[in-house]
């Protein structure tokens, strides 16, 4: 005697008692390892923390979860014999790939968030180490027809540096200035010696970010992004110091005074700079966040901004330098 089979109904498809489209519904903090590949290096093995999104129409009661998790370990599982040179794309497929399983949304969002272990050098000694720099992707796939989906995808990195307050140092550079003309040093040596030693002043550990969104198959530079905004501050920080290194960093530091508001300027520039083939319509998010340490506030900066505004207005200014000088 056969058994009959008992067809259990499907909950998410009844009508909610509150008929409202949410914008989105799915899951967080999935973890799996990626693989990323290098051209002529030895790939990178990431534990990726995933959320991943999509849209619910307001005639659907709940969206079926579980179609998220194939969803990822599909694409994650076509990375195992299919190169991945780029943590975005890797968004960019699964969030297509929402799309296809669940026919009733019209936006699909993934984000990637992980750790990321450059290799680096201490300033003096030239000893090897390894710093540790937090980066994270994105995916947003619309349905624009049956046919049509457009996407966009976003990758980024924030890195820990520090600066050295400009304000500070001018104060103790005057004070240094009146002790040394109150002990009758000439002031040719008094400006040289200035010029030569930096002056103390209070420091910050920085926490710079950069995000940079493009649409389709143009490729952003995520270790680019990172030296982008190393170079944003007063001085790189690093995780094992000698002596003598420890006294470099801190003349670099202290050669080098920055605002908050001078590193976002200076990734700017660089990002300008340094991408010269991305499109004008490429979207650039810079955030500098200083952690003071004289004060219980932290300082903040941020330009949101097309590739091409800021191009724009870094090409006015090198215009104007030219006609000051």
């Amino acid at each position: 005697m056969e058994v009959p089979v008992v067809k259990l109904p499907d909950i998410q498809a009844n009508r909610p008692q509150i008929a409202i489209n949410l914008t989105r519904v799915g899951v967080t903090n999935v973890k799996k390892l990626v693989e990323v590949k290098r051209k002529e290096r030895r790939p990178i093995v990431l534990i990726a923390t995933f959320d991943i999104f999509v849209d619910l129409p307001s005639h659907l009661k709940g969206a079926n979860l579980s179609r998220n998790f194939e969803a990822v370990d599909e694409v994650l599982e076509k990375a195992v014999n299919m190169p991945v040179y780029e943590i975005e794309q890797l968004c960019s497929d699964v969030a297509q790939s929402l799309l296809n399983r669940h026919e009733y949304a019209t936006r699909a969002e993934v984000i990637l968030k992980s750790e990321y272990v450059v290799k680096r050098e201490s300033p003096s000694t030239k000893m090897e180490c390894q710093e540790v720099v937090d980066i994270f992707a994105e995916a947003i796939a619309m349905r624009e027809d049956v046919e049509n989906i457009v996407v966009k995808k976003l990758i980024g990195a924030e890195v820990v540096g520090m600066t050295a307050c400009p304000c500070a140092q001018e104060i103790m550079r005057d004070n240094a200035r009146k002790e040394l003309e109150s002990l009758k040093i000439e002031d040719i040596k008094i400006a040289e010696f200035l010029h030569r030693v930096p002056m103390a002043t209070h420091n910050q550990r920085g926490r710079g970010i950069i995000s940079i969104e493009v649409e389709g198959s143009k490729f952003v530079s995520l270790d680019k992004i990172i030296e982008i905004i190393e170079r944003s501050m007063s001085s790189s920080v690093f995780e094992l110091l000698k002596r003598s290194d420890e006294a470099m960093v801190v003349q670099r530091a202290h050669n080098n005074p920055k605002f908050v508001e001078d590193c976002v300027r200076t990734m700017a520039k660089n990002v300008v700079k340094d991408f010269p083939l991305l499109p004008d319509e490429a979207i650039v998010t810079i955030k500098q966040i200083n952690e003071e340490s004289i004060h219980r506030h932290n300082a903040f900066a941020e330009r949101l901004a097309t590739l091409g505004e800021l191009r724009k207005e870094i090409s006015q200014e090198y215009i104007t330098d030219i006609v000051k000088h």
